[in-house]
């Protein structure tokens, strides 16, 4: 995609018993270029000006257009799952806004593992999180996510092997 730093996305699902609390995630560097900004908030149906006129985002006094709340929202959730695998459950996203992500900046996501714990036997993890430019945290907030067990895999593997 066009404005990020490629991360590769895991191509097989973390298995809840291999990820230790305190685990760093890869971070997730994502250039912020104009055609990124416009495109994600026409993509979310967020026709607000201050995304897409800077005329007008700077009559309203921005410096420049800057990314919606929804686009910084599926990049969250982008960073969690390409180091999670396809078959993670995002089971929460709470985030909160701070610095705007303006055109021609970088904002870069780190994260870290802060719990784990096993809820009617879903293997739940709790990542805490921060997306960063020049002018501070744009997003902080904290995803929780279920990640297949050993004793689930192997249960499905057994299955697999039995059809």
């Amino acid at each position: 995609m066009t404005g990020t730093d490629a991360v590769e996305a895991r191509a097989t699902t973390l298995c809840y018993d291999d990820v230790e609390v305190g685990e760093e995630l890869p971070e997730l560097a994502i250039e912020l270029t104009p055609t990124l900004i416009v495109s994600t908030a026409i993509a979310t149906r967020d026709y607000q000006d201050v995304h897409h006129d800077r005329d007008l985002a700077h009559k309203k006094g921005s410096k420049d257009i800057f990314m919606n709340i929804l686009t910084t929202n599926g990049f969250v959730g982008r960073f969690v799952t390409e180091w999670s695998g396809p078959e993670a459950m995002l089971e929460s996203v709470s985030i909160r806004l701070g610095a705007p992500n303006y055109a021609y900046d970088t904002m870069t996501i780190s994260g870290r593992v802060t719990s784990k714990e096993m809820i009617e036997g879903r293997g739940v993890l709790e990542i805490a999180l921060v997306g960063r430019n020049s002018l501070g945290d744009h997003v902080t907030g904290t995803v929780r996510l279920s990640l297949p067990t050993a004793e689930a895999s192997a249960g499905l593997a057994a299955d697999e092997g039995a059809a």
